[in-house]
């Protein structure tokens, strides 16, 4: 991926780079945007700085702390496998800004997620471009929510994604809202909960999203996240997608209960803006998890 006016290849490195100059981005204000298709809110949210906890929420995406803990031994381009049935995508945030989507769509992307918020106090200023955008070249998209599950509960957390660009519509082109739970941006790696208590953090966030939107949330994270902050719990298999971050040439072991991957972000640059992902199937399987089949 190239950024423009940025001197490093890897959002991972510049974001370092920032972190160390201060976070001279800090409290960025963002407003929110009614999006056709979604359960989006016209009024405009309180400032990231409204929360010193949150100090640089657009440095905040997919994967954005999972190299500094994993590494990002990425595979060469065309070596990913197994390429059978997959269908290429990508997810972005504000750090992209206006992405160029006819280009993303030319290059055989079918699918896009998009960051829409992020605690109770954060929305991406670039969410009407990205999300409207990419549904307009014919990418089927959805958005997703960086939690902070130390700033606010997950019900909280939950209501505010959806009413800011985390609804849910039945056009088949619009895939279930997406759960972001990573290693913490801004301190302990298990936001300070015990393994109940993220597993239970995590149950309000998805059950008040299906509440309000009748999907079952994706849930992004990594094995080794997983395993360490929920005690590799196995309890939303059975209702909430996977979407697997590894940097490698397979999505390696997955957390427990899950047989399979739906998603698998493999890279942080590559071919199309922002991270590198595969749905596992072929686009008519995509089609049918946007129509809930």
């Amino acid at each position: 991926m190239k950024v423009t006016g940025t001197p490093f290849r890897h959002r991972s490195a510049f974001r370092r780079s920032l972190a160390v100059a201060g976070g001279a981005l800090a409290g960025l204000t963002a407003l929110a945007f009614a999006v056709p298709g979604t359960a989006t809110a016209a009024t405009a949210p309180a400032p990231a700085a409204a929360h010193s906890h949150i100090s640089h929420p657009q440095l905040d995406w997919m994967g954005s702390t999972v190299a500094a803990h994993e590494g990002t031994a990425q595979a060469a381009p065309g070596t990913v496998g197994p390429l059978v049935a997959q269908t290429p995508g990508m997810d972005v945030s504000a750090y992209q800004g206006s992405v160029n989507w006819a280009g993303a769509w030319a290059n055989g992307g079918k699918f896009a997620y998009i960051k829409a918020t992020e605690a109770t106090t954060y929305t991406n200023p670039d969410f009407t471009q990205q999300y409207n955008g990419s549904y307009n070249v014919g990418m089927i998209r959805g958005a997703y929510h960086f939690a902070t599950p130390d700033t606010s509960s997950g019900a909280a957390q939950a209501d505010y994604f959806v009413a800011h660009g985390g609804g849910w519509s039945a056009d088949g082109k619009t895939l279930p809202p997406m759960l972001d739970i990573e290693y913490n941006p801004y301190g302990a790696e298990c936001y300070g909960l015990s393994a109940s208590g993220m597993v239970g953090w995590i149950s309000s966030f998805v059950n008040e999203v299906h509440a309000k939107t009748t999907r079952w949330p994706t849930i992004y994270s990594t094995t080794d996240w997983w395993t360490t902050c929920t005690g590799n719990s196995s309890a939303f298999s059975t209702n909430d997608p996977l979407f697997i971050a590894r940097y490698s040439s397979s999505a390696g072991t997955l957390p427990a209960g899950w047989g399979f991957y739906t998603f698998w972000q493999y890279a942080d640059s590559g071919t199309f803006p922002g991270d590198q992902d595969y749905f596992n199937g072929a686009l008519d399987r995509l089609q049918a998890l946007a129509l809930n089949q």
